[in-house]
């Protein structure tokens, strides 16, 4: 059969080309009503869906606002003192307790948890003491089994332990690796604040130096405002000074920072977040020595019997005092408020304020268990509470 091709007349028709043929029948007009029908119904369906996206389009750009404006309201917030960005705040004027609630295996978690080292490192060599401090957003855990969302330095909470000579000039780099600015004052430093104090922006950094000339057991925190917040986050560390004249001899150093935690949640099985309300009320959920609560009951510092041990205590609050007491025993020497060019004698109980430090000999020649407390006993409850064990007796106590 010959081939056959087909093209359009001027007109727009149908012809074919070599042989002739008849008109094509009516059923193909039958198929052009068809492709009419398929593009109606397809114009149809677009007249439908243009509306449709058009409504899909408002309503992402109305929520990328809404996002945006709930973002600069968390930072204004934070900037306001009453609410926390990034953090999980608690609604109005809820004060629910949630001191001393754990997971029912909080014993077995106290075992497992690292204690903290307490131990005073040893300061720098050399005239220069390098410091780099870091600030992130961090889950840690502040009781055993209990987790909440702080902002940190870079080691947790408390931050590392800093020791420096005196007369060394510190140099401290601050970076910002959290998501609301932040910043760091140090109390053992005599600098213009508004110029080292000041607010480094999330990914920024700063750079200022001081010369150690105070001795002491110092805090250094965030000075961000809120503090409260920021403080009650997780954001506070100790930096040691020793004094130029020699102390006394001491076999052991340990460093003891105080802090109070406000909790939004009972930190399990979902991490806490800070509430605020309780935090201006005084209403913490723990105490710690270190950050965390009890951490020193199921894991004791150490001593021998004979040994002068030497503590250095600060409290980073953000508001209670700490009444420093050891237990079966007399502070033999207490540097009261940091001040090293003298001390007390055989003291029973010595106050910490909040913001400050104080440094305390005890030398017990009995072995045993000797608690050391915030004799404030609310807050022994809560978790400040640790245990120092002379002679490396067996078994436990609380207090």
């Amino acid at each position: 059969m010959p081939a056959t091709r087909e093209r359009q007349d001027v007109n727009g028709n149908a012809q074919l080309g070599g042989e002739h043929h008849d008109p094509p029948p009516k059923a193909g007009r039958t198929r052009s009503s068809d492709n009419g029908g398929y593009w109606a119904a397809l114009a149809l369906i677009l007249g439908l869906l243009v509306p449709v996206l058009g409504f899909v389009a408002v309503w992402m750009g109305i929520s990328a606002h809404d996002a945006r404006k709930d973002a600069n309201k968390a930072v204004a917030a934070v900037s306001s003192g009453s609410a926390m960005a990034g953090m999980d705040m608690s609604g109005g004027g809820d004060l629910q307790s949630f001191a001393g609630q754990a997971p029912s295996n909080a014993d077995v978690l106290a075992k497992k948890h690292a204690a903290m080292d307490a131990t005073l490192p040893p300061a720098p060599s050399g005239p220069v003491a390098r410091v780099n401090l870091v600030l992130v957003d961090k889950t840690i855990e502040i009781a055993p089994g209990v987790r909440y969302s702080a902002w940190a330095f870079s080691g947790g909470a408390a931050a590392a332990l800093i020791h420096v000579r005196p007369g060394q000039k510190v140099e401290l780099t601050l970076t910002n690796k959290g998501v609301i600015p932040h910043s760091v004052d140090f109390h053992a430093a005599r600098i213009a604040p508004n110029v080292a104090f000041k607010d480094v922006q999330p990914g920024g950094s700063i750079h200022y130096s001081f010369v150690a000339n105070d001795a002491g057991a110092f805090m250094f925190h965030c000075g961000t405002k809120p503090v409260l917040a920021h403080i009650a986050n997780g954001m506070y560390g100790a930096i040691i000074v020793e004094p130029r004249k020699p102390l006394p001899p001491a076999d052991k150093n340990y460093v003891l920072v105080a802090s109070e935690w406000y909790l939004s949640s009972p930190g399990f099985p979902k991490p806490a977040g800070l509430n605020m309300a309780k935090a201006q009320q005084q209403q913490p959920d723990w105490v710690s020595w270190n950050g965390y609560a009890g951490q020193y009951v199921t894991h004791p510092l150490t001593a021998d019997p004979g040994d002068t041990v030497r503590f250095w205590v600060v409290d980073a609050g953000p508001s209670f005092d700490t009444a420093f007491h050891v237990v079966g025993t007399i502070l033999n020497r207490a540097w009261v408020n940091a001040d090293m060019t003298q001390f007390q004698r055989n003291v029973q109980t010595a106050v910490v304020p909040a913001g400050g430090g104080g440094v305390f000999d005890v030398k017990i020649d009995q072995p045993g268990l000797y608690p050391f407390v915030n004799h404030s006993f609310a807050s022994v409850d809560l978790g400040q509470v640790g245990l120092l064990n002379v002679g490396n007796v067996k078994g436990t106590m609380s207090h």
